[in-house]
């Protein structure tokens, strides 16, 4: 690639990286709910899981999709489905602590496996490798988009949970929690309703 081409790629990826979404909605309620530390497994989750899906998009599996679209469509609504279950556990945690219940951030494997049903996931991993991967080096191509990603996901991402954690520090009742976490909750709902209006009206 270029010196132009590679400049626009990492722009693309910090772009994608930090603007608001699924993922740092997600990481912003955990690190205010349970704080970096416990939170890690969720950040390496996310950072290992993205890059690995663009690159196998990038050797394959977009056209996989080209040629079952019925394929994308059930992912898409498992997706929408697993990003409504997730709001709703967002939604409804209690503080750590509280009697009665018990609550945990999301495990490194469930951080990696979301990123398989996230739908704005899919569409920027399709969107960047059919601008940047090509025919001739689609391997070396592909690993240098997941490259790029890596490096934008991992400033992306602690600093998401970072500014959990940071706001968290305000939040010092179980009351501002629900509603931060309600919050999040309610921005995930609004994401995944979007993906799914928005595909609708592009049919």
């Amino acid at each position: 690639m270029s010196a132009a081409i590679l400049l626009s790629l990492f722009g693309m990826a910090f772009a994608a990286s930090w603007t608001p979404g699924p993922n740092n909605s997600m990481l912003a309620s955990s690190g205010a709910t349970y704080g970096i530390r416990a939170s890690l497994p969720h950040v390496m989750g996310i950072n290992l899981g993205f890059p690995v899906m663009i690159f196998l998009v990038g050797i394959g599996m977009g056209e996989l999709f080209h040629s079952h679209p019925m394929l994308q469509e059930v992912l898409r609504f498992v997706g929408a489905a697993m990003m409504l279950w997730i709001a709703y556990k967002i939604g409804t945690a209690a503080p750590p602590g509280s009697p009665g219940k018990s609550t945990r951030p999301l495990l490194f494997i469930e951080a990696a496996g979301f990123q398989w049903v996230n739908p704005k996931g899919w569409l920027a991993a399709i969107a960047v490798t059919s601008q940047f991967v090509t025919t001739a080096q689609p391997v070396q191509t592909s690993l240098i988009v997941a490259f790029a990603f890596t490096i934008a996901g991992f400033t992306s991402t602690f600093a998401w949970v970072s500014f959990g954690q940071a706001i968290g520090g305000l939040l010092n009742t179980p009351q501002r929690l629900r509603l931060f976490n309600l919050a999040m909750a309610l921005i995930l709902v609004v994401f995944t309703v979007a993906l799914l209006l928005g595909r609708h009206t592009q049919a």
